[in-house]
């Protein structure tokens, strides 16, 4: 399908994007995945080619780039031809951020230049044990002792939580009001401030993720973001983002393995004849490429959107619906038309395949997208049920 969203300079930008991943980080894809984390050199390499936070202002080091369609290249092409556990995205457009918008200015100097270069990785602690989606059931505490905000607590599933020097930790600090919260940056030599083991599981196994625990942890003034007990109103602002972020990945990484299949049923034979040319085959290869293409069109609007400033949470929230959902059902598919292969992890697809499931879970469930969209349309049980 032609894409009508992008100029000639995005091409020439996509031209380079792909080389860079597919010869500086794809090459290394099965031994990250077998050490369980990318090599902090792959960020490095990354802040050198310009691509860490593109958006952040010449002086902190970015390119001032606030055109959101060079984020979306990157994260296209890495999902297409780098490795998905390199949380590149994360880094640059969720995390650092909140830096960016609420840090003053002694903290975007001190922090951002490292975080461009890719010197320092970033990471960003929401979720614990016993809340998820839910941040109002947030249980670690930060309490302000007269010079500094002490932290107790711990976080689980918390990406790029091994390599990261710098994590972000929503933490309450009130033990009244259930939204009060502060964000507060936390560095790696922190006294109190532990890593757990990296997590174990079922796909982006490059990718860490881990458990942290912050026993009596001084955090000084400076490194608290903004009013510390405005978090749960900063943590909002950019999940409509954060979502469509993930649409695009998802999409990105389906086209993939669409492109991937059409491939292998081209040569694998069954009954002495190449399995594409079977009916089965061909009309679920059309089903996929008719909603892939309809996505992509449904993507790129809202790009267009989150470039304008117009993209709104419910409009997020079915972006990344449709597109995690269709991530899923292509992987489905394409696992079965590769036969006993797909079940083989010497094959691309069964990596994919595992891989592809958290996107259903994660920058919130699509259970959770599915109560936004419906509140929205007033089918809210505080409305309707007196």
């Amino acid at each position: 399908m032609q894409r009508t969203i992008f100029e000639a300079e995005h091409d020439m930008f996509r031209e380079g994007a792909r080389r860079f991943f597919r010869e500086r980080i794809g090459p290394h894809a099965e031994r990250w995945r077998e050490q369980g984390y990318v090599d902090r050199d792959a960020f490095r390499l990354a802040g050198e080619q310009g691509y860490l936070l593109m958006w952040a202002d010449e002086k902190y080091g970015g390119a001032g780039i606030t055109d959101f369609r060079y984020e979306q290249i990157l994260d296209e092409e890495n999902h297409y031809f780098g490795e998905t556990g390199f949380f590149l995205v994360l880094h640059s457009r969720l995390v650092a951020p909140y830096i960016g918008k609420l840090g003053n200015d002694e903290q975007k100097a001190r922090i951002l230049p490292k975080c461009v270069s890719g010197e320092s990785i970033l990471a960003i602690a929401m979720t614990e044990p016993g809340a998820g989606s839910d941040l109002a059931g947030m249980r670690t505490r930060a309490e302000f002792d007269g010079t500094h905000w002490v932290l107790n607590g711990s976080k689980t599933y918390i990406s790029n939580g091994q390599l990261a020097d710098y994590v972000i930790v929503a933490a309450r600090t009130s033990a009244e009001d259930k939204y009060a919260m502060g964000l507060f940056i936390v560095e790696r030599d922190m006294p109190g401030f532990r890593r757990g083991r990296n997590l174990a599981k079922i796909g982006l196994k490059a990718q860490d993720t881990s458990e942290l625990f912050f026993d009596n942890v001084l955090v000084p003034a400076a490194n608290v973001l903004g009013n510390p007990r405005d978090g749960f109103k900063y943590l909002s602002i950019g999940l409509a983002e954060e979502r469509l972020i993930t649409a695009v990945g998802s999409m990105a990484h389906a086209q993939a393995a669409f492109d991937l299949t059409l491939d292998f049923v081209k040569e694998r034979k069954a009954f002495g004849r190449p399995v594409g040319t079977f009916q089965n085959s061909r009309f679920e290869m059309a089903q996929l490429r008719a909603e892939l293409d309809a996505m992509q069109c449904f993507i790129d609007q809202c790009v267009l959107l989150n470039n304008a400033g117009k993209l709104d949470a419910v409009t997020g929230a079915e972006v990344k619906l449709l597109a995690t959902e269709l991530e899923g059902r292509v992987m489905d598919v394409c696992v079965q038309l590769h036969g006993g292969a797909g079940y083989m992890e010497e094959y691309r697809i069964s990596r994919m395949f595992t891989d592809a499931r958290v996107s259903r879970i994660l920058a919130g469930s699509n259970e959770i997208m599915r109560e936004i969209i419906g509140r929205s349309l007033g089918l809210d049980e505080r409305r309707l049920v007196k």
